[in-house]
């Protein structure tokens, strides 16, 4: 129905005036009564005149501002009396207003009255603002209001009877077409695309109602009330959360005839309805300030900064910062100047000011930094440091990036390459900063650095354009997308000529792009990842590009499609992993990609994780809790390019997810390119003329060969935080030659001299560092026309005083050796006193320059933690005292406090701010009785149907569990103390915490509320401590200070347990059979084996009597087997091992060695088949035996002495206690020093007895009556055997383990075996065994270790690690209840043994370059040939048909350098393999002759008696290995080659993976291409590949009898291709003999052919010299030559 009246907005006739009285306030809280909650109320008539058409007056009669800060709704509104009057000329001056069929236009105003009063008038004008339709009574549209325009609904509907119109108008504010906010410091996040209505995290209505009365021309409004509510959690609205409730409420009252006369000022357009923003931005939520002179208030704040954060921190430092901040913000440019004139000379003051500066938002303040570095006032790390503030706090606007523009092409800053590269990516920086705010950003902007591309390229400096791409990175502007992709490959013709780096750089710059143009990216990066030609790592960085980009499931399985198909591994291993990492994701804004990824893995192939992780691998994990909306994710990219173990390239990202958003908080990037080969390898190649024209001869032989592109050592790496590049750094061999050079001259002695002279002189530094860690504002105006602010603020102040001095005695002369402190008595005092203070705000609420009421959530960190300590350091005496002092005054060491407030206060009125608490005391009380009351009735109903869901009492047949949870809550407080009596301290924990929790189970709730940690420490009750003292006394002194003497009572006892051991035995005589059931041991007290009877005892020794060596050494090798045993027992052994070991020692230590070496010749030939000969249950079983020979053969002194101490149990029940026997070697004293002087504390004794190589350990208190303390024993019984023992306890005797270590054989190889057996352990250590236990059964299986459960000796662990090759072990741990093991655990580094033993004999005593070889060895690549099969450095297998006579590469250095070159020829007479290697200035030939081998170096023949050679620059050796000949030559990338009668081999070193060729392939993993010819074409066939490789015979009469030739052949029959007659010919050379000769073998290779039509004419010359580049149109078989025979009249 339509209504009659057509013009029901509100009219205003001309002459009235009409009076009305509005009522607004504005309240935040929580939903929830009977808690705290903030407001603002405005009370006021408004009379409202018509000044002249369609203009109007408003005036404000009796205008009142009152302010809220107490419990809602108990408490009222409390009149801000001050602040009305202060703003009271503001208020009561009228403005105009236009205003037509219901829409306010433009509004007037004199210069006087303020943004925050216009704004409030705007509320008011507000609630005027409607859009009526003619024609619809029910309509929607986007309404033009005070918040922006927003999608707003009318409802109109007429009560006849009462002649009145009511219209509703409801506004959504979660859907704006331009909704007026403000933002700051969020230009780093990201906004989530996928947060629907469920998700939102602010969220606001607002909701009009009118009532009208109709005239004859329009409408008289009655009554106008409007309600908003805006609601915001951080986690998600739906669990809970604050909200800010505006309610206006306009009553007509009369009309007058007096009218509103303007004052007499100039009315000035100030805007429209829509909200300005004013005052507010400079005004921090967390204080009010009134500034009157800021000068004076800055000085204020600065001294008071100064004074109070000395020794320590002051707790409210960091809110002083923010005030001082706030006060900067709002300072002239003068008063910064003046400012830094006066404070710059000291520098206590100096340190704050470039800290504060930055963080001032107008650009002016920008400018002192600069201008003071400029003039030479600021240090370069001053300046670094406020530009780097600078960037990141200043406000980003077109003036600040002018003044970044002018910056980066001073001549200052660009002299210096650290304050260059700061401000050229800060520039990218604003401007990223400065698009963020303002979508319609200029590509002006960013021109500057496009036309340094262009002069940089044309220049060819590449540096100038790996920086200005960076800058482009951080700008992100859509605009530079076409610069970027000039530089690319397939896009630009300049990228022909850039090195891969800047192609990197340049796809790396269009992340941040990507972010606002994906589509475009996404386009380009797939071109780029699909073109093959390209280089692996720059397609894989495209992907990593494209993954960022959110593709949809069409480019996803695009990809995985093209997987299917890719020839190289690292790039297919690198998007498989990325895709697999992607199925797992749980974050929202990657479920597309998850749901994509997860159908791409199905496509492909499982067979991709198989790869070993030299292939390029990407790992991606998160945790994200939707509930709250709040989650982390990393990711991590390992980027390789030929399976080498160090990557190319390393990236790693950190992102967080908070309240919708993501920000990629942290990003660092490391490339290593060509780092393991510029450390390892020679330093330069030895510029030899011979040397390079016989190498350059061989290559030239090759058909068409090609070197490979040689990589630049180049270490680069970079920093991101959030999304923008701060930092990167470039080092490549020159730089890193250069900081050794300063390393090592004289220099650095003389900076360490100056800096030792400056340490014993003694000096005080104080420390402070101020931080303005967070700055997040979100500024948006409510329907009452005052702004609303979430903010979220920390602030960090860290402090630290130092204090040092020293004395030395004797006094050190004036120029003095370092040295020379060696023999002083230095004595040093040194203090120090580490605080930070933090302080962080979250705020909801006004804010403005006049009043703030807001809530605020404020927690506070403080930490102390002094030390004063003096340490003597007597060298000649071997006496170490250190002492630490109490710090008096400082109990509190760290606290934490996290409170919620509703806080109420003006400007005018600061003394009477009103703050109360979220949760006062009294309301919880009443608030969780109402909370329990409807929990108890819901759960009531729900359990006990028949019970009245009224009931407020708990019922009595409730499960206990629920009433457990029905309780109803308090505040949880707890203290916790531990005093360490020794050293009278006392260290107690405090922990309080009330929250809301109990009203609503949510974060947001739980957070609300007052929680407070306090740590503190103090002197704990009893005497009065002075000082805690450490003296260690090394040597003859150390008996000195030996303070608690051990009775040695115990010794005595010794014999009663003997007697009782004795009558024991009568008593049980079966004993003696339970325990004689196994041959003696090395140790008759080892706890791992039984103890032998008497009997076996006396036959052993007695047949180690009679036999000769070798029968010595095989029965000294016993064979391990597990038993447990008894402590009777182990008595028995004792005393049976001691009385037959007279008689064991006669075996000698000669046997001993004799049997070693013997042993180690055997294992070194039969290693190789002993791990595959032995099965794997023998290898799980790992029967070990032992080396250790029964007597102790350590010292010679006691064998010939014919001692009776040969086993542990024996030396140590001769001397328990070494105290009486020796003199402690090391004293340390750990001491509280009383004032009574009474002593407290522990004591360690060390003594080491060198005759029987004991160590012996003792632990004790020094109370006089505390017997409690710790014994360590250690007995060095042979060079394969150790054994210690631990007791503790009182008197050493309630625990005790044992601990044997000892080597021996597993099968034939070599092993080592740590057994740990006890007695009688603490239950503590049993249940954290337990746990351990249990968690690496958890993980075992995910590690790949193998687990079983099995009844072992249940009171031992024992750990067997055994050499399954040089590479490789197998390890077994075996305990009580389980058995763990892994076999083939992989090494780094080759073991040495056996032939590597022998390798680094040649390295003498150098430890470093044995260490490298041992590294260079374990990941060798391995090339391998038996007989006529060949096995590539990749492991792919084929027959190698030789040619006779003509000599092949079988592998070489295919860069530049041509470091090295291995030659293979087939003899045509002796059918034999014959080896050249040409290596540094040398030619080594190796050939059998008369069924031996001959090795000749430079043509001269060396005999195999005179090896091994080793080459003058000691980098080359030649040696006999086995039945072969071995040559080595690491550094030059030839790890070995190995050559015997029947098969050759060649390794070569990891950083020379990807950079070989030959037969052996390029040994980058890439078994696909693997097949590579000279000119790098990718051959199907083997024998044409191995064809390829032969170096061609230039005459039939050549000396070398290598009578063939490559040559492209012509396919003898005529083919028909796409229907036109074709002749083809091959692109890929075959082997025919030369002219004049005829072929005696041949064979059939299959080769690519190129055709051409029938008719054409080909030159032959030239038309060949080119068919290699051609394509390949069809594949057929061509006959190629073997040998040859040539006639006498041959050319």
């Amino acid at each position: 129905m339509i209504f009659q009246y057509h013009f029901i907005a509100p009219e205003f006739a001309t002459g009235k005036t009409y009076v009305y009285k509005y009522e607004a306030f504005l309240m935040g809280g929580l939903p929830e009564e009977g808690l705290a909650r903030a407001g603002v109320k405005i009370r006021s008539k408004v009379l409202i005149h018509a000044a002249a058409a369609n203009t109007f007056m408003l005036k404000l009669v009796d205008p009142e501002i009152f302010e809220y800060s107490g419990i809602w709704p108990k408490d009222a509104f409390i009149p801000a009396t001050k602040l009305t009057s202060a703003l009271a000329a503001q208020l009561l001056t009228p403005i105009k207003f236009e205003y037509a069929n219901g829409l306010v236009g433009k509004v007037f105003a004199p210069a006087g009255i303020s943004a925050t009063v216009l704004n409030i008038y705007r509320g008011i004008l507000n609630i005027f603002q409607l859009n009526i339709k003619k024609t619809h009574n029910v309509y929607e549209l986007q309404e033009p209001g005070a918040q922006g325009v927003c999608k707003t609904h009318y409802v109109i509907s007429e009560d006849t009877k009462a002649d009145r119109i009511l219209l509703t108008k409801t506004k959504d504010l979660n859907h704006c077409q331009e909704r007026i906010i403000k933002d700051i410091g969020l230009a780093y996040t990201e906004k989530r695309t996928d947060c629907d209505a469920r998700e939102k995290t602010l969220k606001g209505a607002a909701a009009f109602n009118y009532v009208m009365k109709p005239a004859a021309t329009g409408a008289i409004l009655l009554e106008a009330t409007a309600t908003e509510l805006i609601q915001f959690s951080p986690f998600n609205i739906l669990n809970g959360a604050a909200q800010m409730e505006a309610k206006q409420i306009l009553t007509f009252v009369e009309i007058e005839r007096t009218p509103v006369e303007p004052i007499r000022a100039e009315y000035l357009h100030r805007g429209s309805l829509q909200y300005e923003f004013g005052s507010e931005l400079l005004q921090t939520p967390i204080q009010l300030v009134r500034i009157s002179n800021t000068e004076a208030q800055i000085v204020e704040i600065l001294n008071h900064l100064v004074t109070f954060n000395v020794a320590k921190v002051h707790e409210d430092a960091p809110l002083k910062f923010i005030e001082l901040i706030q006060l900067l913000r709002v300072a002239r440019f003068e008063t910064m100047e003046a400012l830094w004139a006066q404070f710059k000379a000291r520098p206590d003051h100096r340190a704050l000011d470039p800290e504060c500066c930055p963080c001032h938002w107008y650009t002016r303040c920008s400018e002192v930094p600069q201008e003071k570095f400029l003039a030479g006032e600021l240090t370069i790390p001053e300046a670094a440091q406020a530009l780097v503030a600078s960037v990141h706090m200043v406000t980003a606007d077109l003036e600040a990036i002018r003044l970044a523009e002018g910056l980066a092409k001073n001549h200052k800053i660009q002299e210096n390459p650290v304050l260059r590269e700061i401000v050229m990516l800060g520039y990218g920086t604003l401007v990223a900063k400065f698009c963020a705010e303002n979508p319609t950003c200029p590509a002006e902007l960013v021109r500057p650095i496009h036309e340094l591309v262009v002069e940089a390229v044309a220049r060819g400096e590449i540096e100038e354009l790996t920086i200005a791409l960076k800058v482009l990175g951080n700008a992100g502007h859509p605009a530079s997308l076409k610069p970027v992709m000039k530089l690319l490959p397939g896009f630009g013709s300049a990228a022909a000529d850039l090195p891969l780096r800047v192609h990197i750089d340049a796809v790396l710059a269009l992340r941040n792009i990507a972010k606002k143009e994906p589509k475009m990216i996404q386009e380009m990066a797939v071109q780029l990842f699909m073109d093959k030609a390209l280089h692996p790592e720059l397609r894989m960085v495209s992907a990593i590009v494209l993954f960022e980009t959110k593709l949809p499931m069409g480019l996803v399985t695009t990809l995985a499609d093209g997987l299917l198909k890719e020839t190289n591994l690292q790039v297919a291993s690198f998007v498989y992993s990325y895709m697999k990492a992607m199925t797992k994701n749980t974050v929202p804004d990657f479920a597309s990609v998850a749901a994509a990824c997860n159908v791409a893995v199905k496509i492909l192939s499982p067979k991709f994780e198989r790869l070993s992780y030299r292939f390029s691998r990407a790992l991606y994990i998160d945790a994200y809790h939707s509930p709250w909306m709040m989650g982390a994710a990393a990711s991590a990219f390992y980027i390789n390019d030929a399976a080498t173990v160090f990557p190319r390239a390393i990236v790693a990202k950190a992102r967080t997810y908070l309240a919708g958003a993501y920000a990629d908080v942290l990003e660092f990037g490391v490339r290593t390119e060509g780092v393991q080969e510029a450390l390892l390898k020679i330093p330069k190649a030895p510029e030899n003329a011979d040397r390079l024209t016989r190498m350059k001869q061989v290559m030239k032989a090759l058909s068409d060969w090609r070197a490979h592109p040689s990589s630049q050592p180049l270490a680069s790496m970079y920093v991101k935080f959030f999304g923008q590049e701060i930092a990167f750094a470039n080092l490549d061999k020159a730089i890193v030659d250069q900081l050794i050079e300063v390393a090592t001259g004289p220099a650095v002695y003389a900076h360490g001299k100056k800096a030792l002279d400056a340490l014993l002189s003694g000096f005080a530094l104080h420390y402070a560092k101020p931080l303005l860690v967070a700055e997040v504002r979100r500024i948006l105006p409510t329907a009452v026309g005052l702004p609303m602010e979430l903010s979220f603020y920390t602030a960090a102040v860290a402090v630290a005083s130092v204090e040092f001095q020293a004395t030395v005695t004797p006094p050190l002369p004036e120029n003095f050796h370092a040295a020379q402190l060696l023999k002083s008595d230095i004595n040093m005092r040194a203090a120090i006193a580490p605080s930070v203070s933090m302080h962080t705000y979250a705020v909801m609420g006004v804010n403005t320059a006049f009043i703030q009421a807001a809530l605020l959530s404020r927690a506070r960190v403080h930490t102390i933690v002094p030390a004063k300590m003096e340490a003597r350091i007597d060298m000649i005496k071997g006496n170490f005292k250190f002492q630490f002092l109490p710090v008096q005054g400082i109990d509190k060491i760290a606290s934490a406090l996290v409170e919620t407030f509703a806080v109420a206060r003006n400007v005018e009125d600061l003394a009477a701010a009103k703050i109360t608490p979220m949760i006062p005391a009294e309301a919880v009380v009443q608030l969780s009785r109402e909370a329990f009351t409807s929990r108890v009735s819901r759960m009531a109903s729900t359990l006990a149907g028949g019970m009245s869901a009224s009931s407020e009492i708990i019922p009595v047949d409730l499960p206990r569990n629920i009433a457990s949870k029905l309780k109803v809550p308090k505040a949880f407080k707890k203290k916790m103390c531990a005093a360490i009596e020794t050293f009278g301290i006392k260290a107690c924990t405090e922990v309080e915490s009330l929250n809301a929790a109990f009203l609503r189970d949510s974060p947001l709730y739980a957070i609300i509320g007052k929680h407070a940690v306090l740590v503190e420490v103090a002197p704990a009750a009893g005497p009065v401590i002075e000082k805690i003292e450490v003296e260690i006394q090394v040597g003859d002194k150390a008996a000195e200070k030996i303070i608690k003497v051990i009775n040695l009572s115990e010794e005595e006892e010794i014999e009663d347990k003997n007697v009782l051991l004795k009558l024991k035995e009568i008593l049980a005589p079966g004993l003696e059979n339970r325990t004689a059931s196994s041959s003696s041991s090395s140790s008759s007290r080892s706890v791992s084996s039984r103890s032998s009877s008497s009997r076996s005892s006396i036959s052993s020794s007695a047949s180690s009597k009679s036999s000769s060596s070798s029968s010595s050494r095989r029965k000294s090798k016993q064979v391990d087997i597990d038993t447990p045993i008894t402590k009777t027992s182990k008595r028995m052994s004792a005393r049976l091992s001691s009385s037959s070991s007279s008689q064991s020692s006669l075996r000698s230590r000669s046997s001993s060695s004799s049997a070693s070496s013997s042993r180690s010749s055997l294992q070194s030939s039969s290693r190789s088949s002993s791990s595959s000969s032995m099965s794997k249950q023998d290898l799980y079983d790992m029967t070990f035996i032992k080396n250790h020979l029964h007597q102790h053969a350590i010292s010679t002194v006691r064998a010939n002495s014919k001692s009776s101490a040969y086993s542990f149990e024996a030396i140590y029940n001769k001397v328990k206690y070494l105290a009486n026997a020796v003199t402690p070697a090391v004293t340390v004293l750990i001491r509280a020093v009383r004032a009574d002087h009474k002593v407290q504390g522990y004591q360690i004794a060390a003594y080491f007895d060198k005759t029987t190589a004991r160590l012996q350990v003792i632990f004790a208190n020094l109370a006089e009556n505390d017997h409690w303390r710790i014994c360590a024993d250690g007995v060095m019984l042979s060079y394969h055997k150790l054994m210690a023992k631990i007791a503790w306890g009182i008197e050493c005797k309630q625990y005790e383990t044992e601990i044997i270590a000892e080597t021996g054989l597993v099968g034939q190889e070599p092993a080592v075996r740590l057994k740990f057996t006890w007695d009688k352990l603490p239950s503590s250590m049993k249940s954290y065994a337990k746990r351990i236990s249990e968690y690496i059964s958890s993980i075992a299986q995910e590690a790949g270790v193998s687990l079983t459960k099995v009844k072992n000796v249940h009171n031992q662990i024992k750990l067997t690690v055994a050499v399954a090759s040089e590479k490789s072990l197998n390890v077994v741990l075996k305990t009580p209840k389980r058995t763990i093991y892994k076999l083939g655990v992989g090494l780094p580094v080759s073991l040495p043994l056996g032939d590597t033993a022998a390798e680094l004999e040649g390295y003498q005593d150098n430890w470093a370059e044995k260490i490298s070889y041992m590294v260079s060895k374990a990941h060798a690549a391995e090339c391998t040939m038996m007989k006529d099969t060949l096995i590539t450095f990749n492991n792919r297998k084929f027959k190698n048909e030789m040619p006779h006579s003509c000599y092949q590469v079988l592998a070489q250095d295919c860069t530049p350098e041509l470091k090295f070159i291995v030659l293979l020829k087939r003899d045509q007479t002796q059918e034999q393999n014959q080896i050249n290697v040409k290596i540094a200035n040398i030619d080594v030939d190796m050939y059998p002759k008369d069924n031996t081998l001959m090795v000749k170096i430079n043509g001269v023949e060396v005999p195999i008696s005179n090896l091994p050679y080793q080459h003058p620059t000691g980098k080359v050796q030649i040696r006999q290995r086995g039945e072969g000949i071995a040559l080595h030559a690491p550094s030059h990338g030839l790890q070995e080659v190995y050559f015997d009668l029947n098969a050759l081999k060649v390794k070569v070193v990891d950083w020379m993976r990807g950079q070989t060729c030959g037969l052996c392939g390029k040994a980058d993993g890439e078994i696909r291409q693997e097949y590579s010819t000279p000119n790098n074409r990718v051959t199907k066939n083997a024998a044409s590949y191995a064809h390829s490789w032969v170096l061609p015979g230039k005459s039939c009469r050549d000396a070398s009898e290598c009578y063939m030739n490559l040559e492209s052949v012509k396919l003898e029959k005529q083919m028909t291709l796409h229907g036109q007659e074709s002749k083809c010919y091959s692109v890929e050379p075959v082997l025919r003999c030369l002219p004049g000769c005829m072929p005696v073998r041949t064979t059939t290779v299959t080769v690519g052919f190129h055709c051409l039509p029938a008719d054409s004419n080909l030159n032959r010359s030239e038309g060949l010299s080119s068919i290699y580049q051609k394509s390949a149109d069809l594949q057929e078989t061509a006959e190629a030559h073997l040998a040859c025979r040539c006639t006498a009249q041959c050319a």
